[in-house]
């Protein structure tokens, strides 16, 4: 990928996580636009350049969007989030999404035990875990588990007591930025 390329995902990817810890939304205004930089730049760049071609470009923003999808459908991320990570993958093709989408799930968690840390609520980080892999050790079903917007409304009907909401677009932003850094400056 162009360092040109980089770093203008770089900052589409600083103003949304900006955004969302201001606001708690990754707005439309930045991601689509963005998205179709990621694939003209693909389109116009040759591909002895780098460049992925129009199809190329398109599938790593599919492979974001299908990556995502089940955690909103799941009601465990909000919509901004898959359209953030389509947009990077708008930029780094299939392949590079999946190893990006990685580092951001690792970067989600590291985030996650920080605000649990931060909030006093890691007790039920730690119970809410535990009984996730559990009920999926038993053979269970996790979607009782996850917390919509009121303590104790879980989807499946379970009360369960969230640990907090997340600025996801952060994770994103940082997983993706690592990821970067790990393949292109190592």
């Amino acid at each position: 990928m162009h360092l040109l390329n980089i770093g203008f995902l770089l900052l589409l990817l600083l103003a949304a996580a900006w955004s969302d810890i201001r606001t708690r939304r990754i707005p439309n205004i930045l991601v689509f636009p963005g998205a179709i930089a990621g694939v003209l730049w693909h389109v116009l760049l040759p591909q002895e350049m780098g460049g992925l071609g129009f199809l190329g470009s398109l599938a790593g923003g599919g492979t974001g969007l299908a990556l995502l999808l089940p955690l909103y459908m799941l009601r465990v991320m909000g919509a901004g989030d898959v359209k953030l990570m389509a947009m990077v993958g708008a930029f780094l093709g299939a392949r590079e999404t999946v190893g990006a989408l990685l580092c951001v799930l690792l970067a989600g968690g590291v985030l996650a035990l920080i605000a649990a840390l931060c909030e006093g609520k890691l007790r039920v980080l730690w119970r809410n875990l535990n009984v996730m892999l559990l009920g999926t050790l038993a053979g269970g079903t996790m979607t009782g588990l996850f917390v919509s917007g009121k303590a104790g409304e879980g989807i499946g009907g379970d009360a369960a007591e969230s640990a907090g909401a997340l600025p996801y677009g952060v994770a994103i932003a940082a997983g993706t930025t690592v990821y970067l850094a790990m393949t292109r400056w190592n």
